[in-house]
């Protein structure tokens, strides 16, 4: 499956309470977004990369020099929608080719986890996204934060990323949505939203997303086992 890459890297990270955005805050020997990106740089099917910044983005410019393949940037949005969109228009892509779009802050996606959504989803008409099936029990709170009901999990599933459009399909969808002023948390609601049904991957649930400071010694940790297994 050849395939370009998009990441959505505008965001500022509010719960991460830090002056550094969470995709540069520093891992290991690198930042996180490098940890994101290194799975496709190192991938022969990846025909380029384009990554939303905001247009301040002091951070970018050294983590740039370093990259052992080409990376085009291009003025973030206000939202995910209008970064990814961004991001797509500056393709030269073809209404077929194959689009992944990552989270700039999920740094432990595993070259394992590339190649099944390849070999899943290289058929496909549309396309889909990696997620996990929920195993614990979920409630929903009412007043006061008092369980108001338990909701039954069969079925549900946690979404993650890379999600894996063919460009026609996805760039007119997230257009769409954004035109009608529906916002999507992700590029399968908009997908969804156009009519079609992604197809979910089932990937390893430790491809985590970094949100809070929390989370950055737990990406540590996972690293450092996928790299000794």
């Amino acid at each position: 499956m050849r395939y370009f890459l998009v990441i959505p890297a505008a965001g500022s990270g509010r719960r991460f309470s830090s002056s550094v955005p969470k995709q540069y805050a520093p891992l290991r020997a690198a930042t996180v977004i490098e940890h994101a990106l290194a799975p496709f740089e190192a991938d022969a099917d990846c025909a380029g990369i384009v990554i939303a910044i905001t247009a301040d983005d002091t951070w970018w410019p050294s983590i740039a020099a370093r990259r052992p393949k080409p990376v085009r940037t291009v003025p973030g949005g206000a939202e995910r929608a209008h970064s990814v969109l961004s991001a797509l228009r500056a393709l030269n892509a073809a209404d077929g080719d194959w689009i992944m779009v990552h989270d700039a802050a999920r740094p432990c996606f595993t070259p394992g986890d590339l190649a099944l959504l390849k070999q899943q989803l290289a058929a496909h008409e549309v396309g889909g996204l990696l997620a996990v099936p929920l195993a614990d029990t979920l409630k929903r709170a009412g007043n006061e934060a008092e369980v108001a009901d338990t909701i039954d999990r069969a079925g549900l599933w946690r979404a993650a990323t890379p999600q894996v459009f063919r460009f026609g399909i996805l760039t007119r969808a997230l257009g769409a949505a954004i035109a009608s002023n529906r916002i999507p948390t992700d590029e399968a609601q908009a997908v969804e939203w156009a009519g079609y049904k992604p197809r979910l991957v089932a990937g390893r649930p430790d491809n985590i997303k970094v949100t809070t400071a929390d989370d950055l010694a737990l990406a540590a940790a996972i690293l450092a086992l996928q790299e000794n297994s």
